[in-house]
């Protein structure tokens, strides 16, 4: 449900948003690569924080080795981890967003 939602919302923004490697359908993780453009990728994952709620974390910089490095080392160790790409006008701010989604 919440990959349906990352995708609609970024569809309704302008933008595209595809599944790159689905998870399981009911308790898969979910990391998101988010790019301005076509430039400047970014791997965002959703983790649990200390009371209870989940918060989505900036996990890399923009260096796409560097972001295909964290989804394979995480795909390693979670082969139920969904792996969506959001392409966003404004990445930033659709960063801080996600968190309003859940």
């Amino acid at each position: 449900m919440l990959v349906g939602a990352l995708l609609r919302r970024a569809q309704a923004e302008g933008g595209f948003g595809t599944v790159l490697a689905k998870g399981d359908p009911t308790a898969g993780a979910i990391g998101v690569v988010l790019l301005e453009r076509g430039e400047k990728p970014s791997f965002f994952e959703r983790l649990l924080q200390p009371d209870g709620t989940y918060s989505w974390q900036r996990s890399t910089g923009t260096d796409e080795a560097e972001v295909a490095a964290a989804i394979e080392r995480r795909r390693r160790f979670d082969p139920d981890l969904w792996i969506v790409e959001l392409d966003i006008a404004s990445a930033e701010r659709f960063a801080a967003e996600m968190n309003l989604l859940g």
